[in-house]
């Protein structure tokens, strides 16, 4: 995604989202400029997405802000004018983790998806934790065996392994060996942010410290898409 565009604030959360620990989400919503946070549970469609919706009502309401749960669970649910308006009118939009898979199905280019792009276009703050970081990225990784795969790509160039420190130790060389040379790939540990500002920086924020590897090597945050 080119930076010439007046683009909100983008958080790739490395997992175990709406802990302790995610101080940056204090961070997000003062960025948003409002008390109000839109949780998209699409990954956890078949997991009690309801659930992730009520960890995050008691997280962000422990930081002054209110919740709402937008149930996007299906493909006909990301084609709904009105579930895309409701995106489109949010300042803070958080994807929560679950299958990435799912995830991708689901928003690959729906009225949601669309929606989403053009409320961060115009400013709003986007996080997205686990299969909700995978997801916003091209390439993403494959967690089915760590191999890179097409993603939706707000974020082009750069590919998230989340979870860092916790994932599959071979998955995790097979995802930084197998990138495109020039790819970044960027290890997130769980209760860590790796975000991206509007003037196109990054930083990591959290409990973790975020790697980043190019054609198979460490390297720095310079490295990344900008």
């Amino acid at each position: 995604m080119s930076s010439t565009h007046a683009v909100g604030p983008l958080a790739l959360v490395g997992g175990d989202e709406w802990h302790p620990g995610c101080d940056f989400d204090a961070e997000l919503l003062a960025a948003s400029g409002g008390d109000d946070v839109l949780v998209l549970p699409t990954a956890a469609a078949y997991e009690h997405p309801e659930k992730a919706v009520d960890f995050a009502t008691a997280w962000f309401a422990s930081l002054g802000a209110t919740v709402r749960g937008l149930m996007v669970l299906g493909r006909t649910d990301a084609q709904d004018p009105e579930s895309a308006d409701v995106v489109r009118a949010s300042r803070f939009v958080y994807l929560g983790g679950g299958s990435p898979m799912h995830l991708r199905s689901v928003l690959k280019g729906s009225a949601v998806w669309e929606a989403l792009l053009q409320t961060w276009r115009e400013g709003a703050v986007v996080a997205g934790s686990s299969a909700g970081a995978m997801v916003l990225t091209d390439p993403m990784v494959d967690p089915r065996g760590g191999a890179l795969t097409v993603g939706l790509g707000m974020v082009e160039q750069l590919a998230v392994i989340p979870h860092f420190g916790h994932e599959n130790a071979e998955k995790v060389h097979r995802s930084i060996a197998l990138a495109a040379p020039g790819i970044a790939v960027a290890g997130v540990p769980e209760r860590t942010a790796l975000i991206r500002d509007p003037d196109g920086s990054w930083r990591q924020a959290g409990e973790g410290t975020v790697e980043v590897f190019v054609s198979g090597k460490p390297a720095g945050f310079d490295a990344l898409p900008g």
